[in-house]
């Protein structure tokens, strides 16, 4: 493990909240995965589950009507609410109408004051009603009070690839881009992509973005937010099935519901605190960590026979392997 790493390791478990006998039921954790279609069930499933087994309290899916039956059959752990449209869910009288994607979203809206983060675009879609509400709970996000942290991955940044200013400035954004959808993204702002460093050219997005925080992945994962950028580059498995990014999306969700109410003073973390930026990208990297530590593991184990479920069976040793409870950070930090 190289000193970079060790370092943001460190800075990792200094946002791990500890498990206390005062806290109570939602307080580690309220996390939304938005996305879930008729053809699509098992992403938004992988990306909940993951969530969920990092250590977040509460776990929703919100999905198309179609996919919730199947989705509540994968497991009674989460809570799966058939609440997001598509064209062939909304009734013909909406049709008729036209209805606005406010009031399409109005069912996820109104969660929207009970939840610490979205995760949006597993299993999404591109649906043209499904898109017109998502369009609208992002902008929504955006104006709540306090700013609602959202992880956009998948079809929802070929929504954003469409209207970067969207996200355009928001600093509580992390964005998931594969190799293709950082080729689109950047065009879509203008940035003119090099044979030249990755790392800077995945700051420079960044930056053009306004300070969201981009996870590039690839052989190593390029993180940034505009201001700092870092490299994760944890061994991870060799086979690559669908669904391993749902693994990630799942667990950006908890570190960012974590970094929340690290912010909020939830419990005593010390006169050094870090400011947003820096926890987005500490967050951002704890869940490219973790994601590539289940692969390896996964791999150990199955080989070519790996599948996106492998991972979510070593997301809480890959958890204690790389961070550790916080009661065991000391002896943990003097392992490094």
């Amino acid at each position: 493990m190289s000193s970079a790493s060790r370092a943001m390791l460190s800075k990792v478990r200094r946002l791990v909240p500890p498990m206390l006998e005062h806290f109570h039921k939602g307080q580690l954790g309220r996390v939304a995965v938005i996305g879930g279609s008729a053809d699509y069930t098992g992403a938004p499933y992988f990306s909940a589950m993951a969530s969920a087994r990092l250590g977040c309290d509460l776990s929703y899916v919100f999905c198309e009507p179609s996919a919730a039956p199947t989705i509540k059959s994968y497991s009674p752990n989460l809570m799966v609410s058939p609440i997001l449209r598509s064209v062939a869910s909304i009734s013909q009288t909406q049709k008729d109408h036209g209805a606005s994607g406010e009031e399409l979203a109005k069912p996820i809206l109104d969660m929207l004051p009970r939840l610490h983060v979205l995760v949006i675009g597993p299993g999404l879609g591109r649906d043209e009603v499904t898109q017109k509400q998502v369009k609208a709970v992002i902008e929504a996000a955006r104006k709540s009070d306090p700013p609602l942290p959202m992880v956009l991955d998948a079809d929802a940044l070929w929504l954003v690839q469409t209207d970067p200013d969207l996200i355009r400035g928001y600093k509580e954004c992390i964005l998931t881009p594969n190799v293709v959808e950082f080729g689109r993204l950047a065009k879509s702002v203008g940035l003119h992509q090099s044979s030249g460093d990755a790392s800077k050219v995945c700051q420079e997005l960044a930056d053009k973005l306004g300070g969201v925080c981009i996870i590039q992945k690839g052989p190593v994962d390029y993180i940034s937010q505009g201001r700092d950028t870092t490299t994760s580059d944890f061994e991870g498995g060799l086979k690559r099935s669908g669904g391993q990014g749902d693994t990630l999306t799942g667990s950006l969700g908890t570190f960012l519901a974590w970094r929340q109410v690290y912010h909020e003073g939830l419990w005593d973390v010390g006169d050094e605190k870090m400011d947003r930026a820096e926890t987005l990208l500490v967050a951002a990297f704890a869940g490219s960590a973790i994601t590539r530590e289940c692969s390896r593991r996964a791999y150990q184990k199955r080989q070519r026979s790996l599948q996106a479920s492998d991972l979510t069976e070593e997301v809480h040793e890959a958890f204690l392997s790389l961070i550790g409870e916080p009661t065991e950070q000391q002896d943990k930090k003097s392992n490094l």
